[in-house]
């Protein structure tokens, strides 16, 4: 599989997205220089190129008792931010789902390295941050301010880890840019109940964090699936799709101890009329074969016409086997982790 390095942004002089696996992370995505035609060609007007334009950026956290999601999406119609906590030891979920007419509350960063999104709305706020540390490693970090929850989380990106990082044709006229990190510690602290929580003591903790951009399909489907943890005394982190970034390579991978190793196509094998029965992941190159067991979700369901979106995100367990070419097998065993389930017209 050939990784090219990567380009300092990802639409280049000429107005054309640059395609491809990169090496690293690309600095600036700067989605909206792009030369944007309709499908028959022609310019497209300055209401398309506003709004066609979608980003997506999320982070999630992972561990045997305490599991976290949070998103903040620019569709240009409508802004959506979702933040949920799931204790597994309980079975205790407690999520929020907030909406801006226009977006109008959310600010996105068009940079993965550095800049903030933030979404600020009444008694919420959430920022998502992107930076360098002192020492020159990437952080990724989330704050969450709610009546009654403070969350400060962060993942840094090991020394010499790889991210998944993808630009595809998206249709005849669109491309999506994806840059997805997966099986690093996570550190932080979250205070709720008048108790404070330490996140890197959670046990087998890990981190996922994802950032997509691009001109994507007016009407898309797709599957996810994400572990991010560790096992047997190794990282380990999974990241899985089918619908997006796989015109001529996909954005299927796993991380082994920061390294990177590319996986081809998944069959997401699992029943659509009861998404609660377990889900059968396999990979064509047979690195992947695992059942996902939900134990809960986070749904989002809103169809207004000329917006509309039924979207799932699951979070359950793995049971399993990875076999990374060339080395020894790894038994996956009651490793959280996430899969979903998205329809979207935007």
């Amino acid at each position: 599989m050939h990784f090219d390095p990567p380009p300092e942004t990802v639409i280049g002089a000429d107005g054309r997205p640059r395609l491809g696996l990169f090496t690293d992370t690309l600095a600036r995505i700067n989605g909206r220089d792009h030369d944007y035609h309709t499908p028959m060609g022609r310019p497209a007007s300055r209401f398309a190129r506003h709004f066609h334009y979608k980003q997506f950026q999320y982070f999630g956290v992972l561990s045997d008792s305490l599991l976290i999601g949070c998103a903040l999406a620019d569709t240009a119609y409508l802004g959506i931010a979702f933040f949920y906590l799931y204790d597994t030891a309980s079975g205790e979920l407690s999520e929020y789902t907030w909406r801006s007419p226009l977006a109008r509350a959310l600010t996105l960063s068009d940079s993965p390295t550095r800049g903030e999104s933030r979404f600020q709305q009444r008694n919420v706020s959430i920022h998502m941050g992107y930076r360098a540390t002192a020492d020159g490693q990437r952080e990724k970090s989330l704050t969450v301010a709610l009546p009654g929850l403070d969350l400060q989380a962060s993942l840094i990106e090991p020394p010499g880890y790889a991210p998944m990082s993808i630009c595809t044709r998206t249709g005849i006229n669109g491309w999506t840019y994806a840059n997805k990190v997966a099986g690093v510690p996570v550190a932080g602290v979250l205070r709720r109940h008048g108790r404070e929580q330490d996140l890197s003591r959670l046990q087998r903790a890990g981190a996922h964090h994802d950032f997509s951009a691009g001109y994507m399909r007016r009407e898309t489907f797709w599957n996810w699936a994400c572990l991010s943890g560790q096992i047997e005394g190794r990282r380990l982190g999974v990241n899985l799709s089918c619908g997006v970034n796989e015109t001529s390579v996909t954005e299927n991978c796993l991380w082994l101890d920061d390294q990177l190793i590319k996986v081809e196509g998944v069959d997401f094998d699992y029943h659509p009329r009861d998404l609660d029965q377990p889900w059968r992941l396999r990979s064509h190159c047979g690195q992947i074969d695992l059942t996902f067991t939900p134990r809960g979700r986070h749904r989002e369901r809103l169809n207004a016409g000329l917006f509309a979106s039924n979207f799932q995100q699951l979070f359950g367990h793995f049971e399993g086997h990875i076999r990374p070419h060339h080395q020894a097998a790894i038994a996956v065993r009651d490793l959280h982790g996430f899969v979903e389930e998205q329809y979207a017209k935007w």
